[in-house]
């Protein structure tokens, strides 16, 4: 599969994980309640396999040179983190809470 993970890909995957990761936790996780397997595989389908996929990519890019940052991971991981952080408060202004 040839997918080449931009900043905007990795902020669609960071939504997606923010709007999923609640929707988990009600289901199988909460206070008091038992391990569920449900919980991690959701949470690896649900959250890593998007990470994955549109924060790292499934093509092989140039890699950064040895004793250097990949910056252009750093962006799209950047991105990833910083659209679940707004879709988080998003929803918090939207619903209260």
């Amino acid at each position: 599969m040839k997918l080449a993970a931009t900043p905007v890909t990795a902020a669609a995957a960071g939504v997606f994980s923010a709007v999923a990761w609640p929707m988990l936790w009600a289901r199988f996780g909460g206070s008091g309640s038992a391990f569920d397997v449900g919980l991690v595989a959701g949470t690896l389908l649900l959250v890593a396999l998007p990470a994955h996929a549109f924060v790292l990519g499934f093509t092989r890019e140039a890699r950064a040179a040895p004793g250097t940052v990949d910056t252009a991971l750093l962006k799209r991981a950047g991105a990833w983190i910083a659209a679940a952080i707004a879709t988080v408060a998003v929803r918090a202004l939207v619903v209260g809470g």
